[in-house]
């Protein structure tokens, strides 16, 4: 047996943070499917970004895009829409068999509407229904502007993959507007059965600290970071407010561990996903992860544990992990940006250059 298939057998979902055209038309993502127990994927801006610029598979559709006036994010939109419905449709029969729970898809806002709540909510209900996918979740960043946009997208029934989240706080933070978006659902007398993750990015943590604790402590932050937040997210599905919206009939918010990819080429390629192996979330790992894993990867019969024993040491060494949350979130929600910038100007020299030819 794998041990892609064993760490599914523990309760964790395993998803693909990549999708290309490429993917899709070879047969390579089905087969991940199939051998390697995929059950869902995510996208993001780099992402579509590499896939657009480093091969030829999306030049047709440019081409028929361009002669048919569209242009910029519009253009965008399409491709990625075109891609994500097909993957949609692969990992249809997981969403249907799990009655919801697994087989999603992910599509991002554009992260320049990180401080528009409005817009974002406004583009997130667009998104949704070009898509017109129901396994399809919206991507809306997890910063303090982004939480009104969560409860407001939930409350409209729009499932949400909260991402950008770096700490147990900024979680909670997350988990709580889904939550607030799911009662008024209820006071309302609309169906509470509302999809959603929240994705916490667990690798950052250690590139941001590798030259400032000792050898014994290098590549665990991310890992106690991890487990913090898993032990919240414990309590909070064991709390009053969330056991009577599940009695109402309600979802799970599900914890997601993204970033998962092993960043330190001293460690082991499959340092975060043995080590996060935990029951009732999902794990979304690059492609170079996902095949390692496969390869040589070990399930551990120890899941997520002693975060607060692990943290104390880091904060010994002058570690402020909620300084450092706040500021990771700022830095990937600039880097997401500037990842945007670089599709957009990759999809219009793409477009000029196809046009012209």
């Amino acid at each position: 047996m794998k041990a892609t298939e064993k760490l599914h057998e523990t309760g964790q979902s395993l998803w693909l943070d990549n999708i290309t055209r490429g993917l899709l038309t070879s047969g390579t993502l089905n087969r991940y499917i199939q051998e390697f127990s995929v059950t869902g994927l995510t996208s993001n801006p780099t992402i579509f970004d590499h896939a657009i610029k480093n091969s030829h598979d999306y030049d047709d559709a440019i081409r028929r895009k361009v002669k048919d006036g569209k242009s910029g994010e519009a253009l965008f939109f399409e491709l990625a829409i075109e891609d994500l419905r097909q993957a949609a449709d692969l990992f249809r029969p997981i969403h249907d068999r799990t009655n919801g729970v697994d087989g999603w898809v992910s599509l991002e806002v554009s992260p320049l509407l990180a401080n528009d709540a409005a817009g974002t909510l406004v583009a997130a209900k667009a998104l949704h229904a070009l898509a017109a996918r129901p396994n399809l979740f919206i991507k809306i960043p997890g910063t303090r502007e982004g939480l009104s946009a969560i409860e407001e997208a939930t409350f409209a029934g729009i499932p949400v993959n909260v991402t950008l989240l770096f700490s147990s706080t900024q979680y909670v933070a997350a988990a709580q507007a889904y939550l607030r978006g799911i009662e008024r659902r209820i006071t309302a007398g609309l169906n509470p059965h509302v999809g959603s993750v929240a994705s916490l990015f667990v690798s950052r943590w250690d590139v941001a600290v590798a030259d400032k604790v000792p050898g014994e402590l290098r590549d665990q932050l991310g890992i106690a970071i991890a487990g913090e937040a898993y032990e919240s997210y414990r309590r909070l599905l064991d709390s009053q407010p969330w056991q009577r919206v599940f009695n109402e009939g309600a979802r799970a918010q599900r914890l997601l561990f993204a970033s998962t990819g092993t960043k330190d080429p001293k460690a082991s390629d499959t340092l975060y996903v043995q080590a996060l192996a935990s029951p009732f979330t999902v794990n979304t790992m690059p492609e170079a992860t996902l095949k390692a894993f496969a390869d040589h990867g070990k399930v551990s019969d120890s899941l997520v544990a002693g975060a607060g024993e692990a943290l104390a040491k880091f904060g010994e060494c002058g570690i402020d992990k909620d300084a450092l949350g706040s500021q990771l979130q700022d830095e990937g929600a600039a880097s997401f940006v500037q990842s945007w910038k670089e599709l957009m100007e990759c999809i219009v020299s793409k477009s000029e250059a196809l046009a012209g030819a």
